[in-house]
């Protein structure tokens, strides 16, 4: 399909009564193709209807344009039609007349009974033969609106628009009214641009569904394809295996721009004091029980103790949320996955390098690889005999979860897979899901497996809905698992309050490695607002051994590593054998100036500082290569002979990251 409609680089600024302005819509960039049926959904306010009024004319961008067919959109036309939530009928024309006026003044060129027989054709599409000869007051609601979109469709327009056309209807001629329109727009080949807040129906109807941010300067914040063949039943397309997760990706965004909001509403300006440039700020964390240093040095005022007086701790359900509070600069900093520095650095999040810094691994191992129950009934038990199941399977795929393609997570599920002969990606499916939500996705069989951290390994197995068939301590023995992670920017704005937040967090994870404390953390951990679950499936100390057995309940378990000796130091030669490994399976290509980006994303002096003022100079850190569970060593002199060494692998592409790019200003 060629492109029928271009919005390019659109700006909308409205004056304000008194002076000043709002900036409605910033930087919208958009092509839709001919036959299309695009959504526009976000929060109210967020500048969808003034993008639909700019398109089809009835206002005038502030910067950029808008083009039809190549030609600037400076007017409204005949070319575009516009159906309103109010119907906009007169009230004294009946619904034949209401359509045939609209036909006499677009289409005089045609004779009077070819204009007659378009009323009525469209009359029929719509369903309104028994209703055409009555005034808008002796219709419905569902009605008027039919008649509405008749008359839009009947002067044959070349593009289609519709602001919130079903809202003010019941769900039941709501749903009467989608599926006409459905079959009238794939009949007629209309392309469309709907306004909506609904989120079903969104995906009901649509190709492609833009979601935009919230205003002031609103801008596409993702687009969604619509992989649903047509056509659809509205019945039908709920049994469709991508509805839910289309379905649930439109109610993230929207929750997470709900987030944001209240992020940016409780935002202050920074706050120097004591030396710091910034005392005041909002760090986030994901519900494991890896998160204890953020927990402990909330609850214990080790933030405070270090002179951040005023840290309001963000908790997400998900690494996504993590990552667009980063990306949004609503975060200060962030407990993050040991890969994600580096991930973002080299462009991992929207194909941007966005320079992203760690002083501070927070915690060591701590995740681990469950299977279903079912399948250890089947006699699955190991790497080997799950490798046998999936030759000898005939039926659908096998999925595992993971968290985040940046995650440990992740680097050690395919690692582990591919030791075992298995190729993650053809012989396997695996899918991001939140670490909260794996053992009920187990549970009701939507996965076989995941690569969690704890404590979701260890309640599968207490549950028996699972069982955990290798730990990290097995394939990658005390790999980073946590780290903390700032903005370039950010870390070069407030220099001496990163230097805190490692001290404040250091402090912390020195505490957490405390046993005698372990009991206090299990109890803070297992409160709602941290990970918020039974304090029975968290565990802290060293079990009595590496490698999980099949007992009920499980004695072993992935256990964490706080601190000590080569815990806490951030190590190039890791995050270059994490970096490794994503440029393996394709998420990022591997960068030729990567030893400028380990240098940029691994902060040893902003580490070693934090612990000499701690008065921890007597802590050791590892030198050399890594050791990994497959017999393979990883040495970070030559990490492309590494990479080209290995059997199983995509095709790995090379680049030169941009690192000389501005970073985006610090928040």
């Amino acid at each position: 399909m060629s492109t029928f409609v271009t919005v390019d680089h659109l700006e909308k600024v409205f004056p304000l009564t008194g002076g000043g302005e709002y900036l409605a819509l910033k930087g919208i960039d958009l092509e839709i193709k001919r036959g299309e049926f695009i959504s526009l959904i976000g929060h109210s306010g967020c500048g969808k209807s003034t993008l639909l009024n700019m398109v089809a004319g009835l206002d005038l961008p502030t910067g950029g344009v808008v083009l039809l067919e190549d030609q600037p959109v400076r007017r409204p036309g005949p070319d575009r039609m516009v159906v309103f939530q109010n119907y906009s009928l007169l009230p004294w024309l009946t619904a034949r007349e209401n359509i045939a006026m609209a036909v006499a003044e677009v289409l005089s060129h045609l004779s009077h009974v070819e204009r007659r027989g378009l009323v009525e054709t469209h009359i029929d599409m719509v369903g309104l033969r028994p209703h055409a000869d009555k005034r808008p007051a002796m219709l419905s609601g569902g009605q008027k609106q039919r008649v509405a979109i008749a008359r839009a469709l009947a002067i044959r327009p070349k593009l289609l628009l519709l602001d919130e056309p079903f809202g003010a209807l019941d769900a039941l001629t709501r749903g009467n009214l989608q599926e006409q329109l459905m079959q009238i727009c794939e009949e007629s080949q209309v392309t469309a641009v709907m306004v909506t807040h609904d989120v079903d129906e969104a995906v009901l109807l649509s190709d492609r569904i833009v979601m935009l941010t919230n205003g002031p300067g609103s801008k596409i914040g993702d687009i969604l394809e619509v992989n649903i063949p047509r056509p659809r039943k509205r019945m039908e397309v709920v049994e469709h295996p991508s509805y839910y997760s289309l379905r649930s990706e439109v109610i993230y965004f929207l929750n997470q721009q709900k987030r944001v909001k209240q992020l940016r509403a409780r935002k202050k300006p920074a706050v120097a004091r004591h030396g710091l440039e910034k005392v005041n700020l909002e760090i986030g964390f994901v519900p494991l029980t890896s998160c204890a240093p953020v927990a402990v040095a909330q609850e214990q005022g080790l933030f405070a103790k270090h002179g951040l007086e005023e840290v309001s701790l963000v908790r997400e359900t998900s690494w996504r949320g993590i990552v667009d509070g980063l990306a949004g600069g609503y975060l200060d900093a962030a407990q993050m996955p040991a890969g994600m520095p580096v991930w973002f650095t080299v462009g991992g999040h929207a194909g941007r390098p966005l320079p992203v810094v760690s002083a501070l691994t927070m915690s060591r191992n701590g995740n681990g690889i469950t299977l279903s129950r079912r399948l250890y009934d089947q006699g699955i038990h190991t790497l080997n005999d799950f490798r046998r199941l999936l030759l000898e399977s005939d039926g659908p795929q096998h999925t595992l979860g993971m968290v985040h393609p940046a995650s440990m997570h992740n680097l050690l599920l395919r690692y582990w897979l591919a030791a075992g002969g298995i190729r993650p990606d053809k012989d396997i499916t695996l899918t991001t899901i939140p670490p909260a939500q794996m053992v009920a996705n187990l549970k009701d069989a939507h996965i076989d497996g995941f690569c969690v951290g704890e404590p979701w390994n260890l309640r599968a197995a207490i549950e028996g809905i699972g069982f955990t068939v290798a730990t990290d301590m097995e394939i990658l023995p005390n790999h980073p698992g946590k780290v903390l992670g700032v903005r370039e920017d950010w870390a070069t704005a407030y220099p001496n309050t990163h230097i805190a937040l490692v001290k404040a967090l250091l402090d912390a994870c020195r505490y957490c490695a405390d046993p005698a404390n372990h009991e206090a953390i299990r109890d803070l951990l297992a409160r709602k607002e941290y990970v918020g679950t039974d304090r029975r499936y968290i565990h802290l100390g060293d079990p009595s051994q590496a490698v999980c057995d099949l007992d009920q309940p499980m004695r072993e378990y992935a256990h964490h590593l706080f601190f000590g000796d080569g815990v806490n130091r951030p190590s190039r030669t890791e995050h270059l054998w994490m970096l490794t490994q994503m440029a393996r399976w394709g998420d990022v290509p591997f960068p030729r100036n990567w030893i400028e980006i380990l240098e940029r994303v691994c902060r040893v002096s902003v580490f070693s500082t934090a612990a000499r003022e701690l008065g921890l100079m007597d802590i050791r850190y590892r030198t050399g290569s890594l050791k990994l569970f497959d017999g393979g060593e990883f040495n970070a002199d030559d990490p492309m002979g590494y990479l080209n060494s290995l059997a199983i692998k995509h095709e790995v592409y090379i680049a030169e990251v941009p690192l000389d790019l501005p970073s985006r200003p610090a928040a």
